[in-house]
């Protein structure tokens, strides 16, 4: 399977290539009429004209994918697992040409969108353990001839609507973990980055997926509303801005569906005066810069406590100042660009609000133009100094390359900053004290902590999710919670009497003995 290229017109601009759906194991156009422009940040320039599917398309996934989960549902663990060995090899030697879709258009650096597929791996090997992971309880003669046992089954048809920020990762955060434990998985991917679902798809078919099992149907507002409302939809996982989370959790849930929903998220890192600063400087930068800062897990406010503060603003903003920001196919490229244009104004109004409001303008991106790439959407690394709790840079989800940096006198204070947030998603504390971590990760209402860490995605084998506003619906993404959210709990209690023995049928109710 060779990358997916982009021919070139007479006049040397980029042809617009046709991005179809994938329905029933094959690419499909889709009956609907509507159009999308997909677009590369990097130039500017429409690459891709997306098909949005209508109430027929819809219609027609969710009957394949129906006729799919009752068939692969009852299929031996054995035979799904040789299917997921075997995408999981499809994958890591794909791995180039996905992130290159990811960075054509996403914008993000190649290096970064090749560790996005290798996390998302870490979810497929997780669920080639679900021989493993699947296994009940038994109890042998919990009263007299009865034998009690508990198994999981699957929920049938669950779809995913996943978000632009990691077009690779996210579906592998759902979709191993669904199809490993039986059921049929519909991805309704971003409309602005749509095109590593397919090659996804196409590597579940090589891996001898059958037909139905995996789909990809691409749509905006209304096939979503379509996918949390319809009768043949047992679940959904999103993961997206907390507004549209709500939307998400109430509407499907109000429909009889068992829901997870990501939300937004505003994660902060405490930077305590005994860390070590150059290293905590280090890993503030790249968390807060790396993927221009659309990342649910960047850090977008830095807590500087006493005398770290002015260390901090210093030395993030000398590290800053030496990123290179460009196309992300370059070899020096640190940085790439934001997603739309609209992504880039909203970046240049917060930290025009901020500076406003008083903040201190340490290191300015607004102006960023990018020699060659004049018509890409840059915003250059940003670093706000004296921010307060009440500026809309800091209650908002910027989604972009900004730092805030918000200082307070003590770890208490920090804690307090951190738990009157709505968002709950990620949080990191820097310092050389374990009495302070301890107290730290054991008081702040978050649901993901790093100890000297500043992005702490967890492992596969556990589970990713955050508290508050970041997740409406009981259970967290992948890992444990994962395979518990697309399957049911069934418990047998079971007696296989003798011909001769008595009845002990009883108005009473029933008790062990």
């Amino acid at each position: 399977m060779t990358a997916q290229t982009t021919p070139e017109t007479a006049d040397g601009s980029a042809a617009v290539a046709a991005i179809t759906h994938w329905i029933d194991g094959d690419s499909d156009p889709g009956h609907g009429s509507r159009r999308q422009d997909v677009f590369n940040p990097a130039t500017g320039r429409a690459t891709g004209s997306l098909h949005l599917g209508d109430d027929q398309d819809l219609e027609r996934t969710l009957q394949a994918a129906r006729r799919a989960a009752d068939t692969w549902g009852e299929m031996s663990l054995a035979k799904r697992m040789g299917v997921l060995f075997r995408f999981r090899e499809l994958v890591a030697a794909h791995t180039d040409e996905l992130a290159a879709l990811v960075t054509a258009e996403h914008g993000k650096v190649l290096s970064d969108a090749a560790g996005e597929v290798a996390r998302g791996l870490e979810v497929v090997e997780y669920a080639c353990t679900m021989p493993q992971t699947l296994k009940g309880d038994y109890s042998d003669q919990a009263s007299t001839g009865i034998d009690v046992f508990s198994f999981r089954q699957p929920l049938g048809v669950v779809a995913g609507i996943t978000p632009f920020n990691f077009p690779v990762m996210v579906p592998l955060w759902m979709a191993p973990v669904a199809i490993a434990t039986g059921n049929a998985f519909v991805l309704k991917p971003s409309e602005r980055d749509p095109s590593a679902s397919l090659l996804l798809a196409k590597l579940w078919k090589q891996a001898g997926l059958p037909d139905g099992v995996f789909q990809v149907l691409h749509g905006d507002k209304e096939i979503v509303d379509g996918l949390l409302t319809h009768e043949l939809v047992d679940g959904v996982s999103f993961v997206g801005s907390t507004p549209i989370a709500k939307h998400v959790h109430e509407t499907a849930t109000a429909h009889g569906k068992r829901v997870q929903a990501l939300g937004g998220a505003k994660n902060h890192a405490v930077v305590m005066p005994d860390a070590d600063l150059e290293l905590a400087a280090d890993h503030l930068s790249a968390a807060a810069f790396g993927s221009a800062g659309e990342r649910c897990m960047a850090i977008s406010v830095a807590v500087a406590v006493g005398d770290a503060a002015d260390a901090v603003v210093e030395k993030v903003g000398r590290r800053a100042r030496d990123i290179t920001v460009g196309d992300g196919t370059a070899e020096d490229t640190d940085m790439g660009p934001l997603i739309t244009p609209a992504s880039t104004e909203r970046v240049r109004r917060l930290v025009g609000e901020a500076e406003a409001d008083g903040a201190a303008v340490v290191v300015d991106g607004r102006d960023l133009v990018v020699e060659g790439r004049e018509e890409g959407f840059f915003v250059g690394p940003t670093v706000l100094d004296r921010v307060q709790e009440s500026m809309s840079a800091y209650e908002q989800e910027i989604f972009g390359p900004v730092l805030a940096v918000v200082r307070v006198d003590t770890l208490e204070d920090a804690i307090r900053v951190i738990n009157a947030n709505p968002y709950g998603n990620g949080t990191a504390i820097f310092t050389g004290s374990g009495h302070a971590a301890r107290t730290f990760q054991r008081q702040v209402t978050v649901g993901m902590v790093g100890v000297n860490i500043p992005i702490p995605v967890p492992a596969a084998q556990h589970s990713f999710g955050g508290w508050k506003d970041s997740l409406f619906g009981d259970l967290h993404i992948y890992g444990p919670d994962g395979v518990r959210f697309y399957t049911r709990g069934k418990v047998v209690t079971q007696r296989w009497p003798h011909e001769n023995d008595e009845s002990t049928a009883s108005m009473n109710f029933p008790s062990t003995g």
